[in-house]
């Protein structure tokens, strides 16, 4: 079980910690409905460093990232960055992932924590043709996602940088709580705004408590693992293993708007043919109509009690004080306002079909 340089950190804080990707992670310090709140309404700051990195450089690192990924990074200028995936030769996703523009020729990818080792076998084996320069530097950094309303006003005397400047899916690098050259990014997974910290583990424990010091007249909190799930579902966001996987078709995930076949790469004659083809089933957005919560792998069926799909993601949302999920339904069923229903335990519950995401500011 691998650490994060703050372990110990959190263990003093009294976190609850858990196994998550081969990671000794916080889940939880308060509670999660308080800590999805404070993130929802002030400011929180989670320790990510599990997620991995790694850095693509040279001549040919943009033809490598355009050969591997679904998007088209030849659009990205420096200091801005991508959201995109790796389609696999079978059809489904190795991972998603976001695509940072360093430098001309420099480029950062960063991973979900439980496939660092497959994507780079993944990226690697394509790598051996193209000749990019390859580096996994996951275990040498360290990310701190800094996340709400009151992320920039309370964080803006730690820096040089306008924070309030950088839009989203942009980054700059520059000071940091006294360190140089951190990237400093606003690609926030909450939907409340905020921006990401990249330093190396040696700096983060000063940025830690430089974070938490400067934040501490806003009301900033340690959020953990399990408050970050319920609110990226309250915007709909896919979770890898959960809504997305190898099997999954990224067409049917609704992944379409980064699937751009004006480029050569992985299986895209394959998705091209399949973009052609009705859809045999959709991931949707669903709140329960009444009392209940949905989980992870539950029967979605009809109002025969037919199943029809299943749910990939679900919880009972702190902010809307109802059940939500996603799923993956037959294509009839995908339309926003049908009726669905959910199968809890002995229980069918009753759903309805909504528009993402579930959580408006």
């Amino acid at each position: 079980m691998k650490n994060t340089a703050l372990t110990k950190t959190h263990e003093a804080l009294g976190a609850k910690m858990v196994p998550f990707a081969g990671y000794l992670m916080p889940v939880s310090y308060e509670g999660v409905n308080a800590e999805h709140e404070t993130v929802r309404k002030a400011v929180g700051v989670f320790d990510v460093s599990h997620m991995g990195e790694f850095l693509v450089e040279g001549p040919s690192a943009l033809t490598l990232i355009q050969k591997v990924t679904s998007n088209d990074a030849s659009k990205l200028t420096v200091g801005k960055a991508q959201y995109s995936y790796f389609p696999n030769e079978s059809g489904g996703i190795v991972d998603d992932l976001i695509v940072y523009r360093v430098k001309e020729e420099v480029f950062l990818l960063v991973v979900n924590a439980s496939n660092i080792q497959k994507d780079w076998d993944h990226i690697s084996r394509y790598n051996e043709s193209i000749g990019a320069d390859l580096r996994n530097i996951s275990d040498n950094y360290s990310l701190l996602a800094i996340q709400g309303p009151k992320a920039v006003e309370s964080m803006q005397s730690l820096t040089s940088v306008d924070l309030s400047a950088i839009k989203f899916y942009n980054f700059v690098v520059g000071d940091f709580a006294g360190i140089e050259h951190v990237i400093i990014s606003a690609t926030g997974y909450t939907g409340s705004g905020g921006f990401e910290i990249y330093c190396k583990n040696e700096e983060v424990k000063q940025i830690w408590d430089s974070v938490l010091e400067a934040g501490s007249a806003y009301g900033i909190k340690p959020i953990g693992l399990a408050a970050r799930d319920t609110l990226r579902l309250e915007m709909g966001y896919c979770l890898y293993g959960n809504d997305i996987n190898d099997e999954t078709s990224p067409m049917e995930a609704g992944l379409g708007w980064i699937t751009k076949f004006s480029k050569d790469f992985v299986n895209s004659e394959g998705l091209a043919k399949e973009k052609e083809q009705p859809l045999k089933q959709k991931l949707i957005a669903f709140e329960l109509q009444e009392r209940g919560i949905p989980r992870q792998g539950y029967e979605i069926v009809d109002g025969e009690g037919n199943k029809i799909g299943y749910v990939t993601s679900g919880t009972m949302s702190p902010s809307l004080n109802k059940g939500i999920g996603l799923g993956y339904v037959k294509t009839m069923f995908s339309d926003p306002g049908s009726d669905i229903y959910i199968q809890i335990r002995k229980n069918t519950v009753m759903a309805k079909v909504v528009k993402l995401p579930f959580y408006k500011t």
